[in-house]
């Protein structure tokens, strides 16, 4: 048997189109027939005709059967334009966008293909055509391959619409919330206010009493406070006074000490000594350079 190369649902599909369109073209082939014998049996009661006579039937039965066959093709292909409407529209169900290659339409090699196809489908016994008839048809398969994964985001993008959505609804009642508080809490500040301005209008003399004995009590701490302070300063002045005393005190016994120890140093033997050595080494120097300015030479 002649084969598509599509599976077997959709060869079944095709089948039913073809046995479809081979019933509508039959009608309209009996059509056609009928318009013949309407013209024999109206038009041909005579022996012989004339030139225009027969000139006039052919033109009246042209007539009739380019209407007839004008009308067929025009149904055919709104017919054909239904059947692709179908298809698209289950395609765009999944989100696919389906293509036509409409030079293929006119392909010999493929149209043969389908007249075999046909001639196989159709030419064979009744009782063949009884049990194909009543072949349970499989049902389009909806899970699976890339429509299973279409669905899949599909379901998935919905759930994350609604999700979204009660996420929304949620913010926007927290919003709402948050304005109605922040109006709360406005209104409750005006009136505090309000109410802190009628309490300042209406402070008795015993509040101002009470708090000017307040003032000068802390006045008078604060007095007593600097007071104190004071005579601290005083009696820090006299301790560092005193303590500078003592210093210059110590730096004079200091400097006697020194003084003394310096001069019982000089009065020792060794320093006898080593200022006789130094005297001679000076007069030795004044020799030398005596000595020495002799031979240098005059400017």
């Amino acid at each position: 048997m002649a084969e598509l190369g599509l599976n077997e649902h959709h060869q079944n599909e095709v089948i039913n189109y073809m046995r479809f369109a081979r019933s509508k073209r039959g009608l309209r082939l009996k059509t056609v027939d009928s318009c013949f014998q309407d013209l024999k049996e109206s038009r041909l009661v005579e022996e012989t005709f004339t030139v225009d006579e027969v000139s006039e039937v052919l033109n009246g039965l042209q007539s009739v059967v380019h209407s007839e066959v004008e009308s067929e093709l025009i149904n055919t292909a709104y017919t054909n334009v239904l059947l692709l409407r179908q298809l698209f529209s289950q395609a765009e169900k999944w989100y696919l966008k389906l293509q036509t290659d409409i030079s293929e339409l006119e392909n010999r090699e493929l149209l043969e293909q389908v007249a075999e196809f046909e001639k196989a489908e159709f030419t064979s016994s009744n009782k063949k055509s009884i049990i194909d008839s009543m072949k349970p048809k499989l049902a389009p398969l909806h899970e699976g391959g890339a429509a299973e994964l279409l669905n899949k985001e599909i379901v998935r993008l919905q759930e994350e619409n609604e999700r979204l959505k009660s996420r929304l609804k949620t913010i926007e009642s927290q919003a709402t919330g948050a304005l109605a508080e922040k109006s709360k809490l406005e209104g409750a500040l005006r009136d505090l206010q309000r109410e802190q301005a009628s309490q300042k209008d209406f402070i008795n003399a015993q509040d101002l009493s009470d708090l000017g004995n307040t003032v000068a009590a802390l006045k008078s701490e604060f007095q007593k406070t600097l007071n104190d302070q004071t005579e601290n300063q005083k009696s820090l002045e006299e301790n560092l006074a005193t303590a500078k005393h003592d210093l210059l005190r110590v730096q004079e016994q200091l400097s006697m000490a020194e003084k003394e120890l310096e001069k019982k140093f000089q009065q020792t033997a060794a320093y006898r000594n080593m200022k006789e050595i130094l005297t001679k080494k000076n007069d030795q120097i004044k020799d030398l350079r005596k000595r020495l300015a002799k031979y240098e030479p005059e400017d």
